[in-house]
């Protein structure tokens, strides 16, 4: 059976079918000829004769009005009830209730009960859908950088996406998120290590700013728990960029780990100058001595017990410290190099830094050449 499609009449057409029937023309023919239904024309006959209109408003029998006033009043009372306890509360609330609501009530009773502008609800409205969207750039954020953003930098990264949100509001939004950075945690306390006694000078005398790719390189180390073991990363970091350009791993803190180290870095060492470290005996021997003198590079080091010479190296071992070991198992020596494989390259590419106008190492380096091409 074929199912009718609905239809729609204006008020002439209906007054003139009624005129036909009232002027003689038999029912059946008006039916046939106007491919209507019966019970359209008896209804159309009936509000004629009884109010002359055909709204159903004017056509409802006293009885009938006062269920549909009873059934009003009392659909009233159920939102009021429902509201009553938010009708003193604050805008936020209020504009909460109407959202939860709005299915069963309508907007504008909702907010005559509660007191409050439709324009402020409306307003509050699409704020909070802007607000939505933020929290899900937040969150995407946070996780797509191994959770350690913290408000500062998450502020540059929405920037980027064209949405200036304040440093205080990303706060809020975390801290009802339950978005922790990983550096609001106590950081791990650095073991102490022997010294050997060079007169060799701290040629880099605290000039961490460098205008030239790889021209001055400083090293570090520090160990990380393996199974039962400790183990041992060194990061060689280019001061041009803050860029980890060589690295190795292993389970002795030896000269071997940072020549290893050193032949990982995937660039022409003559263009190094200086190679600075702190004072451990890993970094002054004759196996690191001979390598800097055949590709000419100057060695300098920090003076005795202070970490501050080497502010760069110990500041991204922090970072590693906080980003990459804290919380984390490694099973071997295996798993170690290839998770940290991956954190480096992360840390090159993705990773934005303060000190480099919140860019990565690689798009720092990159915006460099491109500039220098222009000029």
């Amino acid at each position: 059976m074929t199912k009718r499609e609905r239809r729609t009449f204006t008020e002439e057409f209906k007054q003139q079918i009624v005129q036909l029937y009232q002027n003689g023309k038999p029912r059946k023919e008006i039916i046939r000829e106007y491919d209507l239904t019966p019970s359209s024309l008896d209804k159309w006959v009936n509000q004629s004769q009884s109010s002359g209109s055909f709204k159903e408003k004017d056509n409802v029998t006293p009885e009938q009005k006062e269920l549909m006033e009873l059934r009003k009043r009392n659909k009233q009372l159920e939102m009021e009830n429902d509201i009553f306890k938010a009708s003193r509360a604050d805008t936020r609330t209020k504009v909460n209730v109407i959202k939860n609501n709005h299915h069963k009530y309508s907007i504008s009773a909702m907010c005559k009960v509660l007191q409050l502008p439709r324009s402020t609800y409306y307003y509050e409205a699409r704020e909070r859908h802007a607000e939505d969207d933020i929290t899900t750039d937040i969150i995407e954020i946070f996780h797509v950088n191994h959770q350690n953003y913290g408000t500062r930098k998450i502020k540059h990264e929405l920037r980027k996406l064209g949405k200036k949100v304040s440093r205080r509001r990303i706060g809020r939004i975390m801290k009802e998120q339950g978005l922790v950075s990983a550096y609001t945690v106590a950081q791990f306390k650095p073991h102490s290590s022997g010294t050997n006694e060079s007169e060799q000078k701290n040629e880099l005398n605290r000039e961490f700013t460098q205008d030239e790719a790889l021209s001055v390189v400083v090293s570090n180390l520090t160990y990380i728990r393996v199974g039962k073991r400790w183990h041992y990363i060194c990061i060689f970091v280019d001061l041009f960029n803050r860029e980890i350009v060589g690295f190795s791993t292993g389970p002795k803190k030896d000269a071997l780990l940072v020549y290893r180290a050193l032949a990982s870095i995937q660039c022409d060492l003559r263009k190094m100058r200086i190679f600075h470290t702190d004072r451990g005996s890993e970094f002054k021997n004759h196996l690191i001595d001979d390598a800097l003198e055949t590709f000419n590079i100057q060695r300098s080091l920090s003076m005795k017990g202070c970490p501050y010479d080497n502010a760069v190296a110990e500041a991204t071992f922090k970072i590693i410290k906080t980003e990459f070991v804290k919380g984390r198992y490694f099973d071997s020596l295996d798993d170690l190099t290839k998770e940290f494989h991956d954190y480096v390259y992360w840390f090159n590419h993705n990773r934005i830094h303060g000190t480099l106008g919140y860019l990565s190492p690689i798009q720092f380096k990159l915006a460099h050449l491109k500039k220098s091409c222009l000029v």
